[in-house]
């Protein structure tokens, strides 16, 4: 599952109190694990729980216990291993519900974690792997090769294109569009109907696809455009209807048609609360 070293969630009050800025010395910090079983999803180094649910709607749990995180690149991908030998899902027909489609031979079926719940009309790939406590709205798809971590909302009618890496606590609005190659990592809100870019010259000339990379604490407006290859920097805001056409600093504010960049008041260096 996909871990990023570093978190602005902090679920003790008395710890969101304080600004972003007072929190950064010391608030990320190795935390004991819970004694946990690891054969039900298997990675190098994160135990993940012993039981996958079979029901789609499921009472939420609050997920109290904080886990040990450590950094993993995109590039590390290959070396996530999950356990692909417990019972297939089934998912009732009435829901309409495509969990595991095969993309290409050998291609492997999706795991998921506990405390689900996917709504009707949406589709998963084959080859994707998804935390605790994971909620979609309607007709989401989730192509292949897709890193999903705990704690997850996707958005009615989002489409995640497949090769994406989304991290832990991520609230992830309607109508959204993620292209392949994107990384968004830890506590990060998208709004409705932000669309972001993964090629440079459109069906002009080779390029590589180079998908936005979205750092730990951003918070995205809605109606907002993204051009390939943009990274938003750690705890910046990108207000809605921006198009954002140049990478924005830590802690900055990008505004306007093309965004402008400007520093981030002190009143807003504080962390995303869900």
């Amino acid at each position: 599952m996909v871990r990023f070293s570093q978190t602005l969630d902090d679920r003790q009050p008395k710890r969101r109190e304080k600004s972003y800025a007072q929190q950064s010395d010391n608030q990320y910090y190795a935390r004991e694990e819970p004694a946990r079983s690891i054969d039900d999803i298997m990675y190098s180094r994160l135990p993940r729980p012993n039981q996958v649910q079979r029901t789609v709607y499921q009472e939420e749990t609050p997920y109290e216990q904080d886990e040990v995180i450590y950094v993993q690149h995109q590039s590390e991908r290959e070396s996530i291993q999950p356990d692909y030998t417990k019972p297939e899902l089934n998912f009732p027909p009435d829901q309409n519900i495509q969990f595991g489609v095969e993309y290409k031979p050998g291609s492997r079926p999706p795991v998921i974690g506990k405390n689900y719940t996917i709504r009707s009309n949406s589709i998963i790939y084959n080859d994707v792997v998804i935390g605790d406590n994971f909620r979609t709205g309607h007709n989401v798809v989730i192509r292949e090769n897709t890193n999903i971590g705990d704690d997850v909302l996707i958005g009615t009618n989002t489409v995640i294109e497949g090769d994406v890496i989304i991290g832990n606590d991520v609230s992830i609005q309607s109508n959204v569009y993620i292209p392949t190659n994107s990384v968004i990592e830890d506590n990060v809100f998208i709004g409705p109907c932000a669309c972001f870019t993964n090629d440079k010259y459109p069906v002009r000339i080779n390029y590589e696809l180079q998908g936005p990379k979205v750092r730990r604490g951003a918070s995205i407006g809605g109606n907002t455009t993204f051009l390939s290859n943009v990274e938003v920097g750690e705890g910046s805001i990108v207000a809605a209807g921006a198009i954002v056409i140049h990478s924005v600093p830590p802690f900055y504010l990008a505004i306007g048609t093309p965004a402008r960049i400007k520093p981030l008041p002190d009143h807003l260096k504080v962390p995303n609360r869900f």
